[in-house]
């Protein structure tokens, strides 16, 4: 709505200059020469203006973003973070030496995470069934990347969204069968399932650096928070 009043503000500015312009040429009057850079003036300096204001609310955005993702990593997907990082064969990466990382080693932890391997079909079923069991914060995202203007949030949560309803799907017609062994027989569908869950791992370190450089206090708390589930993982 903002965006189509400024466009009908600039054109109209546009036309009153082009207007002083014709009265110029007509009347050769030298006065509607400076009458007529005043629009264009006042334009230069709307746009400026748009421009900080659009800089400040993606600001503001990201910084909801990161508080929305605090929320959700702490809460709804931790347990499905902690089967992904337990399914790991390489990079070797844990809960605890994320927390205790130095920033420069989280930015290598992030660098060697560009190449995963699983330990086995079945540690990546794990982590798929923690992805269906996660619906529901695929779709809190999705909407909070409409409300937000997020596109490559929205994009990403419709294909997570996709390939949960391929493994409900699956799941209906075979309840006993592993989804994985089914995509490893297909191309396409294991290429899709690694992305999905390598995606995952590379988006808790991006939001680990994220927090460990802008809010040191807050990437502590979510990492504890892990290990404390984690110990009682290990004890129940």
């Amino acid at each position: 709505m903002r965006k189509s009043k400024t466009i009908a503000f600039s054109v109209g500015l546009v036309a009153a200059s082009a207007i002083f312009v014709f009265l110029e040429g007509w009347t050769h009057w030298e006065f509607f020469w400076h009458l007529a850079a005043i629009p264009l003036e006042i334009l230069i300096a709307v746009f400026i203006v748009e421009s900080i204001l659009e800089r400040h609310e993606s600001r503001g955005r990201r910084q909801q973003l990161m508080y929305i993702k605090s929320y959700m990593f702490r809460s709804q997907m931790r347990d499905l973070f902690i089967a992904d990082f337990a399914a790991l064969k390489s990079p070797a990466l844990t809960m605890d030496g994320i927390r205790r990382a130095s920033l420069d080693e989280l930015r290598e932890m992030r660098r060697q995470a560009e190449r995963i391997e699983y330990r086995s079909l079945e540690a990546m079923e794990t982590v798929v069934g923690e992805y269906v069991a996660a619906e529901p914060v695929w779709h809190a995202f999705r909407e909070r990347a409409i409300t937000y203007n997020f596109e490559e949030i929205f994009l990403d949560m419709i294909a997570i969204l996709h390939f949960v309803y391929d493994v409900r799907s699956f799941k209906a017609k075979h309840p006993h069968a592993h989804f994985i062994h089914e995509a490893a027989k297909r191309a396409d569908l294991m290429a899709t399932t690694e992305k999905i869950l390598t995606d995952g791992i590379r988006l808790f370190l991006d939001y680990a650096l994220e927090l460990k450089e802008k809010k040191p206090v807050l990437f502590e708390e979510m990492m504890a928070d892990y290990e404390t589930a984690m110990r009682l993982r290990e004890t129940a």
